[in-house]
C-alpha cells in the first residue's frame, strides 16, 4: 500500500499537518489575545477606580483647605471689626464723658460766677442801706437835742431789757425745733443788725420829737 492510497483512505499529508498546526497556532493566539485583552480591561479599570479615588481624595483635601483658609479669613475679619468697634465704641464713650465733663465744668463756672455777682449785688445793697440809716440816724441825731437823745438811749435800753425778758420768758417756754428756727432767725437778724439798730433809732427819736412838738403845742 503506498502514499496516494493511504490519502485516499483518509489519512492527512504532511503538508495538511503544517497547515493544521498553524491555524491551531493562529487560534491559540487570538484566544490567548483575547483573555489577555480582557485580563487589561479589568486592570484598567481597578487602575481607573483608584485614579478616580484618589481624585476624589485630593479634591476633598483641597476643599477642606480652601474651607478652612475661609472659615479662618472670615474669624480673622469678624476679629478685626469687633476690634473696630470696640474702639469706635470707647473713642465714642471718651468724647461723650469729655464734653459732659466740660458742660459740668461750664455749668460749675456760671453757677459760681452768677452766685458771686448775687453776694456782689446783696453786700452792695446792704452797704447802702447801712449808709443811708447812718446817715439818717445822724440827721436825726443833729436835729435832736440832747434830752430827747437822752430819753431815745433810756428808751431803747428798756426796750432791748423788754426784749431780752420776753426772749428768755419765749425760750424757756418753746420747744427745742422751733429754738433751732429762732437761732437761724436771730443769725440772719445779728448779720443785718446795724440797718435794722438804725432803722429803730430813726424810728424811735422821730416818735420823740412828734411827741416833744406835741406838748409844746
Amino acid at each position: 500500500m503506498n502514499d496516494e492510497s493511504q490519502n485516499k483512505m483518509g489519512s492527512p499529508t504532511p503538508e495538511e499537518l503544517r497547515q493544521q498546526v498553524e491555524r491551531t497556532r493562529d487560534e491559540l493566539g487570538q484566544t490567548v489575545e483575547a483573555l489577555a485583552g480582557k485580563a487589561d480591561v479589568k486592570a484598567q479599570a481597578k487602575e481607573k477606580t483608584a485614579a478616580a479615588k484618589k481624585q476624589a481624595s485630593e479634591k476633598t483635601a483641597e476643599l477642606k483647605e480652601q474651607a478652612a483658609e475661609k472659615t479662618a479669613a472670615a474669624r480673622e475679619q469678624a476679629a478685626e471689626k469687633a476690634t473696630a468697634v470696640k474702639e469706635q465704641a470707647a473713642e465714642k464713650s471718651a468724647e461723650l464723658k469729655e464734653q459732659a465733663a466740660e458742660k459740668t465744668a461750664a455749668a460749675k463756672d456760671q453757677a459760681a460766677e452768677k452766685a458771686a455777682a448775687v453776694r456782689e449785688q446783696a453786700a452792695a445793697a446792704t452797704a447802702q442801706i447801712r449808709e443811708k440809716a447812718a446817715q439818717a440816724a445822724q440827721a436825726v441825731k443833729d436835729r435832736t437835742p440832747d434830752p430827747v437823745q437822752e430819753k431815745t438811749a433810756q428808751a431803747a435800753t428798756q426796750v432791748r431789757e423788754s426784749a431780752a425778758r420776753a426772749g428768755q420768758f419765749a425760750v424757756d417756754r418753746t420747744p427745742g425745733p422751733l429754738l433751732e428756727k429762732a437761732d437761724r432767725v436771730a443769725k440772719a437778724a445779728r448779720a443785718n443788725r446795724t440797718p435794722l439798730l438804725a432803722g429803730g433809732a430813726v424810728l424811735v427819736a422821730f416818735l420823740l420829737i412828734r411827741r416833744g412838738r406835741g406838748r409844746n403845742k
